[in-house]
């Protein structure tokens, strides 16, 4: 006999995933709401909507200079975190070395950590080696940080892909840098584009690492943290509400392509005995 299910539970799952979905994004959804309150913060519901928030965010140099900058560390840590991550996961995947499973653990570790050890510790090398806090020492704390991420993408992809190809290649004369350009690398594209905006999205977002490296230039996590400190105004909640905008479409496009790279695939399970975790 199969046991029936406990339906009179349900209307009270359904009550607790409301509340937690509610205490999760009621906050997004104000914050959002007062982004156009002309009358500023107080007050709910806001009464008068207006585009006038929007149109000084856009006016505001020192906001659009340090997007700027987020943007060209994002942009630089993606290729650094790719290159690195992908060294990373063809070691683990195709290559035997002493200690490899050490390796695998340590990899892991920039995740596990929280920001303010990574970037205190990043901020203690940079002093030891001399170099000046700038966007550069924010760049390689970005990078450093975001490697694990970059591997653990490729690693799984590259656990999917179908090994005949590569060997096919090679059978028919091809060396073996050509077969990684014209194989490996082509067979990873999903998965390099999916790490990719993933990482973009969390270096946009980073602020405990950034805040130990920074210099003279502010990042746009940081410059808001800075006006924040002075009050909360509706142009912060403008800049939120299109860095939260932006992050989702981001993180969507990333599912999506994740989604649809494991489509392509046998059902297998992604990690086994001996795996990478």
């Amino acid at each position: 006999m199969t046991a029936k299910p406990a339906t009179g539970r349900a209307p009270l799952l359904a009550i607790y995933a409301t509340l937690v979905f509610a205490f999760i994004y009621l906050p997004i959804v104000v914050l959002i709401l007062y982004s156009f309150n002309r009358d500023g913060v107080g007050g709910f519901p806001p009464r008068h909507f207006t585009w006038n928030w929007y149109s000084q965010l856009f006016a505001d140099s020192s906001i659009w200079d340090s997007v700027l900058s987020s943007l060209i560390v994002a942009a630089a840590s993606v290729v650094l975190a790719l290159t690195l991550g992908l060294l990373a996961a063809l070691a683990l995947d195709r290559a035997t070395f002493p200690g490899k499973i050490l390796f695998r653990r340590l990899v892991l570790l920039p995740l596990i950590l929280p920001g303010i050890i990574t970037g205190l510790s990043l901020l203690m090398f940079a002093v030891f080696a001399g170099v000046h806090l700038s966007l550069l020492t924010v760049f390689l704390g970005h990078g450093t940080a975001l490697i694990s991420v970059a591997t653990t993408e490729l690693f799984a992809g590259l656990q999917k892909m179908d090994r005949a190809q590569e060997e096919a290649s090679l059978d028919l004369g091809a060396t073996p840098w050509q077969t990684f350009w014209r194989v490996t690398l082509p067979n990873l594209q999903l998965s390099l584009i999916a790490a990719g905006l993933l990482i973009f999205t969390l270096s946009m977002d980073e602020i405990a690492v950034t805040f130990f490296l920074i210099g003279r230039d502010n990042t746009l996590p940081l410059e808001i943290w800075g006006r924040l400190r002075r009050g909360i105004t509706p142009e912060i909640n403008a800049v939120s509400t299109l860095i939260f905008a932006v992050s989702v479409g981001l993180i969507v496009i990333w599912y999506h392509l994740r989604a649809r790279s494991l489509s392509g695939t046998s059902q297998e399970p992604l990690e086994q005995p001996g795996e990478f975790p």
